[in-house]
C-alpha cells in the first residue's frame, strides 16, 4: 500500500513547520512547492527533515521542488503561498497581491491535482479561498479555508489561561470571517462541560472574546516581520488528518455556505464534519438574536471582501 502524498504550496514559516509536523504524524510523503526563486530554499528545507528522520524515526519521504508536475495525484494540498502580514496591515490589505497567486496556484493544482482535499491558509481567507474554488471548479466539498480551527484554538488558549485549568478540557468554537468580525460563541463555550459563563465574569469573557478577534494582529504586532506560523500549521494539520484518516472531526472551517446560516455563496466560517468524503456536512448551531445579528455583520464584511476579487 503506498503512502497518502501531502504537497505544500509555500514553503515559508508555515510551509516548513507543516513539512515538519506531517512527517512526525507520518501522515503521509510531504511535498513542499515553491516559486523558482526559492527552490534552493524549500530543496534545502527538505533535505534537512530528511536527515532528522533518523532522530524522530519517520519514514516519509519530504521533497522540495518549483515545478508543478512534482504535485501529481497528491492527496492533500495545503495553499500557504502569498506574502504575510506587517504591522499596520489588515488581512484584507493583502487581496490583490495574493489574488494573483492563488489564480495561478488553482490552475496548476487543477491541472495536477484535481482529485486533491484542498485546505487553503493563505489570507485575506474568506476571499482566497473562494477565489481558488471559483479559478479551480472543485466541488464544494473538497475545497475549505483554514480560520474557525485556528480562531477557536486561540479562543480556547486564552479560557485556559484565564481560568489557569486545561487547554484540554476546554471545548469552544467561533464563527465567521477569519477577521475582527469573527463570532466567538462565549454562550456555548465550557470547560470540563462547565458553562465557561460560571467560572469566569462578564467583563473577562469580553476581554476574551476582544482578545480572540485580535489574536492574528496581536501576534503580527509582536514579530514585526511577518504573521503566525506554528498555530496555524498546527490547525492546517489538523484538518488534513481528519480527512485523511476519516475521523469525522467537527472542525470550524471556512465552507461554502448555500443557505446554511442564511448565508449564501459564500466561504465563512462554520462547524464542519470533516472525513474520507471531505467537508461531510455543515453543522447548524441554533443562535440567539445577537449572535444572529453579529454573524450578519461577519457575513456582510466577507461579501464585501469576496465582491473585490470580481470572481
Amino acid at each position: 500500500m503506498s503512502r497518502k502524498k501531502i504537497s505544500l504550496i509555500g514553503g515559508g514559516q508555515i510551509g516548513q513547520i507543516l513539512a515538519l509536523i506531517s512527517a512526525q504524524k507520518q501522515l503521509g510523503d510531504v511535498v513542499i512547492l515553491d516559486i523558482p526563486d526559492f527552490e534552493g530554499s524549500v530543496k534545502g528545507k527538505a533535505l534537512d527533515l530528511m536527515e532528522m528522520r533518523p532522530l524522530e524515526g519517520y519514514d516519509v519521504n519530504i521533497t522540495g521542488t518549483s515545478d508543478y508536475a512534482d504535485i501529481a495525484d497528491s492527496d492533500v494540498v495545503i495553499i500557504t503561498a502569498g506574502v504575510p502580514r506587517k504591522p499596520g496591515m489588515s488581512r484584507d490589505d493583502l487581496l490583490g497581491i495574493n489574488l494573483k497567486i492563488i489564480s495561478n496556484v488553482a490552475e496548476n493544482v487543477k491541472k495536477y491535482a484535481p482529485d486533491a482535499f484542498v485546505i487553503v491558509v493563505s489570507n485575506p481567507l474568506d476571499a482566497i479561498v473562494y477565489a481558488f474554488y471559483k479559478v479551480s471548479g472543485f466541488s464544494k466539498n473538497k475545497i475549505i479555508g483554514m480560520a474557525g480551527a485556528l480562531d477557536s484554538s486561540r479562543f480556547k488558549a486564552f479560557i485556559a489561561m484565564e481560568t489557569g485549568y486545561s487547554t484540554q478540557d476546554v471545548s469552544c468554537l467561533v464563527l465567521g470571517g477569519h477577521g475582527d468580525t469573527m463570532v466567538p460563541l462565549t454562550r456555548l463555550a465550557t470547560v470540563g462541560g462547565v458553562p465557561v459563563t460560571e467560572l469566569l465574569d462578564a467583563d473577562k469573557l469580553e476581554a476574551i472574546e476582544k482578545r480572540t478577534r485580535m489574536a492574528g494582529g496581536e501576534i503580527v504586532k509582536l514579530l514585526g516581520n511577518g504573521s503566525a506560523f506554528f498555530s496555524p500549521a498546527q490547525s492546517a494539520i489538523d484538518m488534513a488528518e481528519s480527512y485523511l484518516l476519516d475521523k469525522k472531526r467537527v472542525i470550524p472551517s471556512a465552507a461554502l455556505c448555500e443557505g446554511e446560516y442564511d448565508i449564501d455563496g459564500l466561504f465563512i466560517g462554520v462547524p464542519c464534519v470533516i472525513g474520507a468524503g471531505g467537508i461531510e456536512k455543515i453543522i447548524e448551531v441554533k443562535l440567539n438574536d445577537d449572535e444572529k445579528a453579529a454573524l450578519k455583520v461577519t457575513a456582510e464584511h466577507v461579501s464585501s471582501v469576496v465582491a473585490e476579487t470580481k470572481l
